[in-house]
């Protein structure tokens, strides 16, 4: 069993408060969710207006297929939002 997690760190220059920050961090995870059947939460910088650490987590037989997905989902975040990706660490174990 590998046991692929990937951290996204996020800067969101537009929010000014966390009712509008979990505005956006709440749809991107749920679409996460959806399109790529991993799973996915806010897991650092609760407390912060503009700044997320996003942990997102997906369990296969092969390390090449946990990659690949991995991979999908940071692209698809990096395409999408009001919002600039600062950091991203993936690990296989």
């Amino acid at each position: 069993m590998i046991v692929g997690t990937a951290t996204v760190e996020i800067f969101l220059p537009d929010s000014g408060s966390l009712k509008a920050k979990r505005g956006i961090i709440k749809p991107l995870l749920q679409r996460v969710r959806r399109k790529f059947n991993v799973s996915a939460a806010e897991v650092g910088y609760l407390d912060k207006w503009q700044r997320s650490t996003l942990g997102i987590g997906i369990i296969s037989n092969e390390v090449r297929f946990a990659d690949q997905v991995l991979a999908k989902v940071i692209r698809d975040i990096e395409a999408g939002g009001t919002f600039e990706v600062i950091d991203v660490r993936i690990e296989m174990r």
